[in-house]
């Protein structure tokens, strides 16, 4: 479900608050192999099935950094800020990796809303996307956003 905003200046009022959750999507292995021809980074626990089932994983794993990419996937997913004549990332904050995600694991971002800053000529807003494993206590990945919307 999206939260939206009909004008950036709407989102003081829903600090604190849920804003929601995208859809779920499935880590499969041509998904990780792209993205480490994309990135050059071609570790065996990523790349290399029949290594990884020794591993300590017993499996491959996606990188921290691919799951991290699907945040800008889930965001706009979560939230949809209107009347604005464009939004910029601006950043990220405290960014943890706390349980890999193994191959065919299916991941979402939830994300609450934690600060909102009139910055020059528009508003900053942090969002926390928490990116959750299917079936796991612990999620993937935990970070605060930032982003900037500038109203039309």
């Amino acid at each position: 479900m999206t939260t939206v905003f009909k004008s950036p200046l709407d989102l003081e009022a829903s600090v604190g608050k849920r804003l929601g959750a995208s859809d779920w999507v499935t880590i499969d292995q041509d998904r990780i192999n792209l993205f480490a021809d994309a990135t050059g980074d071609h570790q065996w626990i990523h790349v290399d099935p029949e290594k990884a089932k020794t591993g300590s994983f017993g499996t491959t794993i996606a990188h921290g950094y691919l799951t991290l990419s699907l945040v800008n996937m889930f965001l706009p997913q979560i939230v949809d800020v209107q009347g604005i004549s464009m939004g910029v990332n601006y950043g990220a904050d405290k960014l943890r990796f706390p349980s890999p995600v193994k191959v065919n694991s299916r991941v979402r971002g939830v994300g609450d809303l934690v600060a909102v800053e009139q910055v020059k000529g528009g508003v900053q807003a942090t969002i926390r996307v928490t990116v959750e494993i299917e079936g796991s206590d612990k999620p993937a990945c935990v970070v605060d956003t930032i982003s900037r919307y500038y109203p039309k």
